[in-house]
């Protein structure tokens, strides 16, 4: 998934007096979502920021919008259609169905049937609504629950193995960034790969076994820790948690930790301390979070990318920033501030050499979010590591062109297989682990 998919605010909230509405939709509403959407799809932002408020022109400008909007149309296509689901006081809120993502699209106007708020945030499925995926388990393969009891609460996950006597050797898969689930999918991000599912699939039919699970906070797993006070470290101690779990019980004959995007650090650092025979990074940054951050913010509107820069310098100073700009609230709210400045504190290249134990350094060439040099960085970093270039294979482990459009679209196909060089190069990697 792209930062700017993950994180984009697309226009500020600027409301002040509120005063509660029926769960009704208002036709003033209606009407004034139905136009935007109108404009959106057929390219015409100036005509939207024609019709905003006081409040939001002098929050936003006309160039930031048209820019904003333009980039938005290009990463998530047309907008479908928009479910309206309820009114919040003012602001009428609905489902928005992108053609690559689901999103919650906040509209707001006044009494001039000016915009006040326009606000475009991760759609979170309420009870009923999430759909559940098929499973792709093979018959040959069984798949069970696993729970982890920690001490704030407990760790969800799946565990695959081959239904066959003897003892095998196992693959723990740690998911990448933000709330991506055990498959490798997540609602808020609208990302449907079934990328994880898919790659225990191929591993047991393969005679590895694997768990994969939901991390903390997100899917099934469950924690008193609030977000606010979420690190880095949390998400190693749970990793580290699950290898020593699958240790103890002695089932498998070698644990191997596997790392997607994010989950790469995490690996790195979980494995480093604990009964672990090897390690392989798939998608891993090779620079540390400051960096990666950064320089993904550069396809950002100007406005965004210097407001986060503002943010991070006040993190170097470990000083987190209790107020920010809408547009930046998904990616540096406050309560995730403390997690960024935890992340930041780890270089993958100084924390990939630690490891003594065999490494491979897996990385696609069309992925949009982590290029082959990052790849290439670990590899220097840790010279003895097997590094596997995949033409092709992009961030969600999918076979896709370098074509942006192309790309993304793969992230809402979750039928689209696994690239077979992935599967081939972690099976022949593990079958010489000793």
């Amino acid at each position: 998934m792209t930062a700017f998919q993950r994180y984009l605010t697309l226009v500020i909230l600027s409301l002040t007096t509120l005063t509660a509405f029926g769960q009704a939709e208002p036709e003033h509403i209606k009407k004034a979502t139905q136009f935007f959407i109108r404009q959106y799809n057929t390219g015409h932002p100036d005509s939207v920021y024609a019709r905003f408020g006081s409040e939001m022109k002098a929050a936003l400008t006309a160039e930031q919008f048209r820019s904003t909007t333009i980039q938005l149309k290009n990463q998530l296509g047309m907008l479908k259609s928009a479910d309206f689901l309820k009114m919040e006081n003012n602001v009428g809120v609905y489902k928005a169905n992108f053609e690559k993502a689901t999103f919650t699209l906040n509209v707001a106007v006044n009494a001039q049937n000016q915009y006040m708020g326009l606000l475009l945030r991760p759609y979170e499925p309420t009870p009923g609504d999430t759909q559940k995926q098929e499973s792709v388990i093979d018959a040959s393969l069984m798949e069970s629950p696993y729970t982890l009891k920690t001490f704030s609460g407990s760790i969800a996950g799946s565990l695959v193995k081959p239904k066959t006597e003897g003892k095998m050797p196992l693959v723990l898969i740690i998911a990448g960034s933000g709330p991506t689930d055990r498959d490798g999918n997540g609602a808020k991000l609208g990302l449907n790969t079934n990328a994880y599912l898919q790659l225990a699939n191929e591993l047991g039919k393969k005679g590895i076994a694997t768990l994969r699970y939901d991390k903390r906070l997100i899917g099934q797993s469950v924690s008193t820790t609030k977000e606010s006070e979420l690190k880095f470290e949390d998400m190693v101690e749970d990793a580290m948690g699950l290898i020593n779990d699958i240790n103890d019980k002695g089932e498998f004959s070698k644990i191997i930790v596997l790392g997607h995007s994010e989950g790469s650090l995490v690996g790195m650092l979980a494995a480093n301390d604990a009964p672990v025979k090897a390690f392989i990074s798939v998608a891993g940054a090779g620079d540390p979070a400051e960096k990666i951050l950064t320089e993904q913010m550069k396809s950002q509107p100007a406005y965004i990318a210097n407001g986060f820069k503002r943010v991070l310098d006040s993190l170097k100073r470990g000083k987190t920033t209790p107020n920010v700009d809408a547009s930046l609230y998904a990616v540096a709210r406050p309560s995730i501030q403390n997690y960024i400045m935890s992340w930041c504190r780890y270089d993958p290249q100084r924390e990939i050499k630690k490891l003594k134990m065999p490494v491979l350094i897996v990385q696609g060439t069309t992925d949009l979010q982590v290029p082959v040099a990052q790849a290439e960085k670990l590899k220097k970093a840790k010279s003895d590591a097997q590094l596997l270039i995949i033409p092709e294979m992009n961030h969600v482990l999918k076979a896709a062109p370098a074509d942006t459009k192309q790309n993304m679209a793969t992230y809402n196909n979750p039928d689209l297989p696994l690239k077979p060089e992935l599967v081939n190069g972690i099976v022949d990697f593990v079958g010489k682990v000793k």
